[in-house]
């Protein structure tokens, strides 16, 4: 199994590290995101383009975009036209498309005579285009609108599984799907069925139902609350800001201060520090006197505050900052790189 690869920056220019802070790709590019599903996108020559993990740009092509491999596939946008390449930057769907989306479940969205239809993972028309508007399948279903203002349901036939009469729908998440009505989110069921009546403040560019961990945030007069995967509310809209759970966990806000809940919707660390993030690898970083550490879900630090900035622990590795020096701290809070 290949270990992942870290983000560094030399000189201004971007490069990546292994989880030991050896040097795997040497930092030469102006611009370079962290790796997602085997492959980084960097900025080469101003023109964005996809790297391996070898350290390996894709300079087949002159992109305008590029995307995320989803699926063994990547979109992007050659000149106007819209298409897909593979892992090697060959074209494997051509650039003949007005849009592209990611694929999932085998399909992809895409826009033609500014139509939206979907096709295969050999670029062919499984659903003719016929839709204004169209999301990507899960469950084996896809939101769609047809031009009358409303979106429903079809299946990989394309045919509605769940008949077009809601304001705006989103992809299912296993068994729940989130629709919308007067700018409230409520939930559906599998079979299409209302499992929670539109109650909650829909805001564009929120994660309006985002399922973590069985739990999802919901906001209802500015306050934040907790649903179960049932629809039920498990903690009513009371908190300044929650995030979403992860191990177990979800950041609170309340009166300036955070703190935690548990999976059983409880207090476990009390709101007091000045600022805090997620826990992952089990730890979180939290701000107290003006300084960066991380603590366990004891509410113990395990690494003392001391830096300026920090992100979450991925893979074992956290990046952190000392004044304008970027550095790789492990779980016990040594340092395995830092920036010259």
């Amino acid at each position: 199994m290949r270990h992942p690869l870290f983000r560094i920056r030399e000189n201004g220019r971007y490069g990546f590290i292994n989880h030991l802070g050896d040097i795997i790709i040497e930092p030469q590019y102006y611009e370079a995101e962290d790796f997602y599903h085997g492959h980084s996108r960097i900025l080469l020559n101003n023109r964005p383009t996809q790297m391996d993990i070898l350290g390996r740009p894709m300079l087949k092509h002159v992109f305008n975009y590029v995307g995320f491999f989803e699926e063994g596939l990547c979109k992007a946008q050659w000149v106007k036209k819209w298409g897909y390449i593979n892992e090697r930057g060959n074209w494997e769907i051509e650039p003949n498309f007005d849009f592209a989306d990611d694929f999932s479940e085998g399909y992809a969205p895409v826009v033609s005579n500014e139509k939206y239809g979907f096709i295969d993972i050999k670029g062919n028309f499984s659903i003719p285009p016929s839709y204004s508007d169209a999301q990507v399948f899960k469950e084996g279903l896809a939101p769609v609108t047809n031009g009358s203002e409303k979106w429903g349901y079809i299946n990989m036939d394309g045919k509605f599984e769940i008949s077009p009469r809601f304001e705006k729908a989103f992809p299912y998440q296993k068994d729940v799907a989130v629709f919308v009505e007067k700018e409230k989110w409520g939930l559906l069921d599998s079979a299409g069925e209302i499992l929670t009546e539109p109650s909650f403040d829909f805001i564009d560019g929120h994660s309006e139902g985002r399922y973590y961990e069985g739990f999802a945030v919901m906001i209802q007069d500015e306050k934040y609350g907790v649903i179960n995967q049932f629809g039920d509310i498990v903690l009513n809209a009371k908190l300044d800001f929650i995030g979403d759970f992860n191990e177990g966990m979800a950041l609170v806000e309340y009166k300036g201060k955070f703190g935690f809940i548990n999976d059983e919707v409880a207090v476990s660390i009390p709101p007091v520090f000045e600022d805090a993030g997620a826990f992952s690898n089990g730890l979180a970083q939290v701000y107290s006197d003006g300084k960066w550490g991380f603590i366990n879900p004891e509410n113990e630090f395990v690494i003392t505050p001391e830096f300026d900035e920090v992100m979450p622990f991925k893979d074992g590795l956290a990046w952190a900052r000392l004044k304008d020096r970027w550095l790789y701290i492990n779980l016990e809070g040594e340092s395995v790189w830092e920036e010259k």
